[in-house]
């Protein structure tokens, strides 16, 4: 299959048009605050629809993980930088020649791109050469690539430019200033003084001395008096000045749409792998999931939330990582256990690697063995607004049956701290009919509550506990642990702690 784009092994796969719209669960799971960190430098090439397409085929993310594995690889990776670099000028040479008025001196600047433009490709194409490269991605690219700088479309234009750029250099001409008068003509026999003047004036220097060299702007415009000497120095060299407009209307749009597309979506991993670099020179880890459809089992080992970790190294703060997996008939991940424990940090962790594991991206764990997925869906706690007349446990319930009829046994489902805004029985209630509807339905799920009893619902059902420093129930660990409910109230080992439960405040109290 010939090469069409470094993110899809078949193009046909790309979404027919790119999503612009920032998905639902994004500003739950911090995605957005990710996505745009990662992005923040690399403006120009509108990156973002990019993470928020995921791949549902593991075979596409296959294709994805092996490029990624590729640029890590620090001879690749400078040189597709060396070749952004290029691409950049090329682009910025082109959008200087659009800002011009004067003819000549715009097709002076579409030569300068169209010359950078070949250089950068040749580059490139040098350095893919001599490289050892492993992902079908960039194998494929660099076979369209030789293929491409051997064509005669693309040695004609190298040729054509070295050529004009070798007229444009033997041109010579001689001015003659009168008063506000300029005579332009061809150059003579007249001699450069300029070594002559230097010499004779070297022999005047006496230890330090005043500069009065004048620093000349160099302006991408000219004045009317240099438009003026160029148009009467392209009337002296007839030929070279026409084959400079020749040339113009020939190649100014010069680029391949491969290249071009390359050039953007190489930078998706670019900056993604840019990002995580200062992670990892912490001593966080990265891994590239197992990703197969052959199993519904998932395993991670030490994930973490990434966009948490981003604001705690900021901080000179903790990352804490967490275990979690679900094997054979379990589908539901119930996380229980005392408030400002880790619970939410845990669900978002969970979330963010099957998002960004589904990009084809590195995820924040040490070890992950993950299934593809078609949809992620999460129903985190929002704040009663007036322009919902709702109440907030209706809003809930109408949240989750919205999920659950757009769910399939293939989707992550994320629920995070519900029914809270009712009595513990009532609460109980629902929750049970909900568990039903989801193990039911079987997709993934990860459910944070304060109701234990749903953590034994059935067998499809894992436990998962908050966990505190054992002699200080008021100090959480962060870590979140497999294990059955403990059934402890931590408000009342809090009051303990704080000689605040009714026996000894009682004894306290009273004579």
């Amino acid at each position: 299959m010939p090469f069409r784009s470094i993110l899809f092994e078949n193009i046909e796969e790309a979404p027919k048009q790119e999503v612009r719209e920032e998905p639902a669960f994004f500003a739950d799971l911090n995605l957005d605050q990710m996505i745009e960190a990662i992005t923040a430098g690399k403006r120009e090439y509108d990156l973002k629809p990019f993470y928020y397409e995921s791949l549902n085929d593991a075979a596409a993310v296959r294709y994805r993980q092996e490029i990624m594995r590729d640029l890590e690889e620090e001879i690749l990776y400078e040189s597709v930088q060396a070749f952004s670099r290029g691409m950049r000028a090329f682009r910025e040479y082109h959008a200087q020649a659009d800002k011009l008025s004067h003819r000549l001196q715009k097709e002076e600047w579409v030569l300068e791109a169209v010359e950078t433009y070949g250089e950068t490709v040749a580059v490139l194409a040098q350095d893919l050469a001599r490289i050892n490269i492993r992902s079908r991605g960039f194998s494929g690219f660099r076979e369209y690539l030789m293929g491409y700088v051997e064509s005669d479309r693309f040695t004609t234009l190298r040729a054509d430019t070295k050529k004009l750029r070798a007229d444009l250099a033997a041109v010579r001409y001689c001015l003659r200033i009168q008063g506000n008068r300029i005579n332009v003509r061809l150059l003579g026999s007249e001699r450069d003084y300029a070594e002559d003047v230097e010499r004779t004036f070297e022999r005047l220097k006496r230890g330090s001395t005043k500069d009065y060299t004048v620093n000349i702007p160099d302006r991408p415009g000219m004045n009317h008096v240099e438009e003026g000497i160029l148009d009467l120095v392209a009337q002296l060299y007839p030929d070279v000045f026409s084959a400079l407009d020749e040339f113009c209307g020939k190649y100014r749009r010069c680029w391949e749409e491969i290249i071009r597309r390359f050039d953007r979506e190489i930078q998706f991993y670019i900056a993604y792998l840019d990002h995580i670099a200062r992670f990892k020179k912490t001593g966080l880890a990265f891994c590239y999931p197992e990703y197969s459809h052959e199993s519904r089992e998932i395993r991670v080992s030490e994930g973490y939330d990434l966009a948490l970790a981003d604001r705690l190294l900021a901080e000179n703060g903790t990352v804490v990582g967490n275990d979690f997996g679900l094997k054979g008939n379990e589908r539901v991940l119930v996380v229980t256990g005392p408030n400002q424990g880790g619970k939410t940090t845990f669900a978002r962790a969970f979330g963010q690697i099957h998002h960004l594991a589904s990009l084809g991206c590195p995820v924040p764990a040490r070890e992950a063995k993950l299934a593809p997925f078609d949809k992620l869906f999460t129903h985190f706690e929002k704040e009663e607004t007036r322009s919902n007349l709702r109440g907030k446990l209706q809003d809930d319930l109408l949240r989750m049956r919205d999920i659950l009829s757009r769910a399939s046994s293939a989707s992550v489902v994320i629920i995070n701290e519900i029914l809270s805004s009712t009595t513990l029985h009532d609460a109980l209630f629902l929750g049970l009919k909900l568990m039903e509807r989801i193990v039911r339905l079987g997709p993934m799920c990860v459910y944070v509550t304060f109701i234990d009893e749903l953590a034994t619902y059935s067998e499809e059902t894992v436990s998962m506990v908050g966990a505190v420093v054992p002699d200080h129930p008021d100090v959480r660990t962060y870590k979140i642990q497999r294990r059955p409910p403990d059934g402890l109230s931590h408000a009342l080992s809090l009051a303990a702690k704080r000689r605040l439960t009714y026996t000894l405040l009682k004894e306290r109290l009273l004579p």
